[in-house]
């Protein structure tokens, strides 16, 4: 067993609905001994009791003091993270009437706070006196009314946004994540970092014993 290595990766961030939270949960394992690896999947790492969703931060080398207690000789190497959050989140029991009145809600505040912000752009851009002096200089007159720029312009807006945002309800154009994604992730990870270095600074970090 002295020669046993044990391979662990953690992600910096995993989430559990159970209240007892397991190795496998938040780990991926890897060893030539398959009988030690399932042996170690099935150790509780945390045992929770708060009822509301809570963010817990570990340091691997809780992790690695569990491992040792029960095989004291075998080598573990760190693929992962040295720290990482492990999230709680209660099962979702909201009723299927308010998630719907949210979802709503939220469309409409988006639908009409877009608007508002593209009306409020085209007017301290001026775009109206734009299109007004782009006729004039094609044309040789000034404009009476709509033209082909309005409209051309306002189909190119939205078209604009579903190829930027790379989603229209459920059809993509490609692979490649959303800008929204992407920034969600940005946060996310600054976010993660903020949590694991205020529970370092309060000592809050679950490390060995």
């Amino acid at each position: 067993m002295s020669n046993e290595y044990l391979y662990i990766k953690v992600d910096k961030d995993s989430m559990s609905e159970n209240k007892v939270v397991y190795l496998e949960d938040i780990a991926k394992l890897y060893s030539t001994d398959t009988d030690m690896v399932n042996v170690l999947k099935k150790q509780v790492i945390l045992a929770i009791k708060d009822n509301d969703a809570t963010k817990y931060v570990f340091s691997i080398l809780k992790i690695i003091e569990m491992i040792h207690s029960i095989y004291p000789e075998v080598q573990v190497v760190n693929l992962g993270e040295t720290d990482f959050i492990l999230q709680y989140q209660p099962p979702n029991k909201e009723k299927k009437i308010l998630k719907y009145l949210k979802i709503i809600m939220v469309s409409l505040i988006i639908f009409f706070g877009s608007a508002f912000a593209i009306m409020t752009f085209n007017t301290d851009v001026s775009v109206d006196e734009v299109f007004n002096k782009i006729y004039e200089l094609i044309m040789g007159s000034k404009k009476e009314g709509g033209t082909i720029l309005e409209i051309s312009y306002s189909i190119g807006i939205p078209i604009g946004i579903i190829v930027f945002y790379n989603h229209f309800s459920k059809v993509k154009l490609s692979n490649d994540p959303t800008p929204l994604k992407v920034q969600m992730r940005v946060y996310e990870e600054e976010l993660d970092k903020t949590l694991i270095a205020n529970a370092s600074r309060e000592d809050k970090i679950i490390d060995v014993d």
